[in-house]
């Protein structure tokens, strides 16, 4: 039996190269595209369809999440507890996901129960009726859910920093209790009938993808589905970030003050995206980050604090995000502008810089565990409009950048003067 010297830690073990599975790919005639991760064992696939959003409108904001969220609540021939009845009693999952720039329907189902649980997802893609007792519930219950989140300072900081930097778009909205209460039925199923139709669909499959699974798949979504007249309008609004800086909301009985601070940045398209996202986890991005040691480990002002990076179609930001003890939030932002500039005037230690390495290359191979999160990674860079050399590009990154370009970096992207700060509590 081998004696291990617990008291002595592993060597470092330099991640070479990390490999991607790469999808299969198939347009069905009414033009929706489809993509296959064929990888597995066990007798499962996960099916997403994915539809990017409408274009924004201000005076009904709340369509694109309204109708995915609806999607299960009824159709011409199944109401919603049958459409859960007949998902459940074949052992399969459903739920529907909306997002800024798409919403997606994902099935988590057996092969030998597709011939079931598909005509259920048909159903709902090209029969949904959205009830008007089910709508009154649906409004009711998120005039409740939005109610309580606005009693937390966190919610609020983080609705005022998106509203502040993307302004007057989908990224930025802050929905309000007249948004709901003006949701109507005839608008959900207008919007249902533009945006759920095939030519403004991805699906994508991942698991043990048999060839009869994939046909049947393949003819239920092309021969069962058509186009509607009018096409899906999936631009955007352009961004127009607040000209105001500073935003305070006053609670004075709070125990705690949330800050968010930052600023419109690039997006993962840009090339120097990949280098932001290591200065940026040296700064705030992990657990070991300089953030965390100065403002938890040795200050005490918070349980937790982070920085990241937003990568979105039309933009980015760079946020700093938190909550401290009421009586020193003044002193945390002070010790956040600190850490800040001490990137734009210092050369980050080797050593440090090799732990962050370490620990990215980690997290990307750790994250890389199933045949679903490949297929998480192709999102991320097909709906960019990237790729699979975007993360070729990105282990080379990570393992070759200096301290001296992310200092370059820090003084070209960080001027903390011009960040939006964002405070709910007391100051």
């Amino acid at each position: 039996m081998t004696n291990i010297d617990r008291t002595l830690a592993p060597d470092f073990k330099a991640i070479d190269n990390i490999t991607l599975l790469r999808p299969e790919r198939q347009k069905l005639h009414n033009g929706c595209n489809v993509f296959c991760f064929n990888s597995g064992d066990q007798e499962l696939v996960r099916i997403e369809w994915i539809f990017g959003n409408l274009r924004f409108k201000p005076a009904k904001p709340m369509l694109n999440m309204a109708v995915n969220t609806m999607l299960t609540e009824g159709t011409s021939t199944l109401n919603a507890a049958q459409i859960a009845d007949k998902i459940d009693f074949y052992g399969a999952f459903l739920q529907v996901e909306y997002g800024y720039e798409n919403s997606t329907v994902t099935l988590y189902s057996l092969n030998k129960h597709l011939h079931h649980t598909l005509p259920v997802i048909l159903d709902l893609l090209t029969n949904s009726t959205f009830p008007e007792k089910e709508l009154e519930t649906f409004k009711r219950n998120q005039q409740q859910k939005l109610q309580v989140s606005l009693q937390k300072n966190d919610f609020i900081a983080r609705r005022d920093f998106n509203k502040a930097v993307y302004g007057d778009t989908i990224y930025g909205l802050g929905a309000t209790l007249d948004n709901y209460k003006s949701l109507q039925r005839d608008d959900l199923v207008a919007h249902y009938k533009e945006m759920y139709q095939p030519a403004n669909c991805t699906i994508v499959i991942a698991g043990k993808i048999e060839p009869e699974a994939l046909a049947l798949i393949t003819d239920t979504f092309d021969k069962n589905w058509v186009n509607g007249p009018t096409a899906a309008d999936t631009t955007q609004p352009d961004i127009q970030p607040a000209t105001e800086l500073l935003y305070f909301t006053e609670k004075p009985d709070a125990l705690q003050s949330a800050i968010r601070i930052g600023t419109p940045i690039i997006n993962r398209n840009h090339p120097d995206f990949q280098q932001l996202q290591v200065l940026n986890t040296v700064f705030g991005g992990y657990f070991g980050s300089r953030l965390m040691a100065n403002i938890r480990e040795d200050k005490g002002y918070t349980y937790g604090i982070g920085s990241g990076l937003s990568s979105l179609k039309q933009g980015g930001a760079f946020f700093i995000a938190t909550e401290v003890g009421a009586d020193v939030c003044k002193a945390a932002v002070t010790e956040i502008e600190k850490e800040l500039n001490l990137l734009k005037t210092e050369l980050i230690p080797n050593e440090e810089l090799a732990l962050v390495r370490n620990y990215m290359l980690g997290s990307l191979l750790g994250s890389l565990e199933n045949v679903f999160s490949h297929a998480d990674k192709f999102k991320s860079i097909y709906f960019a409009g990237l790729d699979y050399d975007y993360y070729d590009r990105y282990a080379a990154t990570v393992k070759s950048v200096d301290s001296a370009k992310l200092l370059e970096l820090a003084n070209k992207y960080f001027h903390f003067a011009q960040f939006y700060k964002v405070i709910v509590g007391k100051y």
